[in-house]
């Protein structure tokens, strides 16, 4: 393995070992921050606590141009693991451990790369990416900063991933009228029944949409992903609860989806709320997100790093992009890895992602 790679595992060790799961949201301003601080003599540190497990490190060093972001809190591990999640295990092609696919690997490599140049440098780590009620990136972005562009990292196979769906959460309602279940019924007395029938016409309006695409993408993204309600199979449900999302296309409006989500059937819901809302990336109307994504591609090609195809998950490279900077994405590791037991990252692409970054830096490009 390369001088480089060896350093990167090493600092990977190290940040698997601190728990960062999101939730339970606990995670705060020391333990693994301290050690963070620690592999970055030369830099100029702010550490900042949101509330809720919300904590950034902003370190910048010299006048660099762009941004590099890593999130590193991580999903909670399952029982399906067949070790500790907490220790790095290395094998002769993989690293496994908990965040090190996602997205742990890109924090270590560019710690790594922080230490071994004396280049221009400027890292974002932050802490809820994986919670609904991101701080982080709306409070770093609440001061102006000077950057070019932000390269976000999350698991891209080390390409530049320039365009990804929006993403929006959605908790809903239904009311009926509790009563015995062998009489005649009318389309607004149970509950169940409004959410079935709302269901269906959800189904056939997203199916509708498979011509749409954008940038390699194609049609609407839609998940019922819980629904709560009734009593018994003889008595008519009086209430119902359904939670449900929906990944819409860059060019696609999320106010109109949402209207018309919420108007599909009649009764209509007594609840309607957005939970969570992502923007799409790149943020904007179709022209303006064709002019973001040219920008994003522009950035890439000068940095010399391969493009890859839009993707279908989220990432705070939107949030970024919503804030009138160029974003983009690109990091280590495959998507196929992330949340999964066993999680892993492939030793040939965290030692292609920071030879890259070495490069970048190294020449004072970054």
């Amino acid at each position: 393995m390369s001088t480089l790679l060896d350093a990167t595992l090493e600092h990977l060790k190290a940040l698997v070992a601190f728990d960062t799961r999101n939730p339970p949201r606990a995670i705060g301003t020391g333990g693994m921050f301290d050690y963070v601080r620690a592999q970055l003599p030369g830099f100029d540190v702010q550490v900042t606590d949101y509330g809720a497990g919300a904590v950034t490190l902003h370190a910048v060093r010299g006048q660099p141009r762009y941004l590099f972001n890593v999130h590193m809190d991580t999903v909670p591990d399952s029982p399906h693991w067949s070790a500790s999640p907490h220790e790095l295990r290395v094998t002769s092609d993989r690293a496994i451990g908990l965040g090190a696919c996602d997205i742990k690997g890109a924090a270590a490599a560019l710690l790594a790369v922080a230490n071994a140049t004396d280049g221009p440098l400027a890292l974002l780590l932050s802490t809820d990416e994986e919670a609904n009620d991101a701080r982080c990136i709306a409070g770093f972005l609440s001061t102006p900063h000077d950057y070019d562009a932000v390269i976000v990292a999350e698991p891209t196979k080390a390409e530049a991933v320039l365009a990804h769906r929006g993403i929006q959460s959605v908790l809903m309602r239904f009311a009926g009228h509790a009563g015995h279940a062998s009489g005649e019924q009318k389309p607004s007395d149970s509950a169940l029944h409004q959410t079935v029938r709302w269901g269906d016409a959800a189904l056939n309006f997203v199916a509708a949409q498979s011509h749409e695409r954008f940038g390699g993408l194609t049609g609407l993204r839609f998940n019922i992903g819980r629904i709560e309600g009734g009593i018994k199979a003889n008595m008519i449900a009086p209430t119902a609860e359904v939670r449900f999302g929906f990944r819409p296309l860059p060019t696609m409006d999320p106010d109109q989806l949402l209207q018309l989500f919420q108007t599909l059937v009649e009764p209509q819901p007594v609840e309607f709320t957005e939970t969570f809302r992502g923007a799409s990336l790149p943020a904007g109307d179709t022209a303006r997100a064709e002019e973001r994504r040219l920008a994003a591609r522009d950035i890439a090609d000068e940095l010399e790093l391969p493009i890859g195809n839009a993707v279908d998950f989220w990432t705070e490279a939107a949030l970024f992009s919503s804030a009138g900077y160029t974003a983009f994405v690109y990091g280590p590791g495959d998507i196929a890895q992330a949340h999964s037991a066993d999680e892993w990252v492939a030793l040939d692409q965290l030692q292609q992602y920071a030879q890259t970054i070495y490069r970048i830096v190294n020449s004072g490009n970054a």
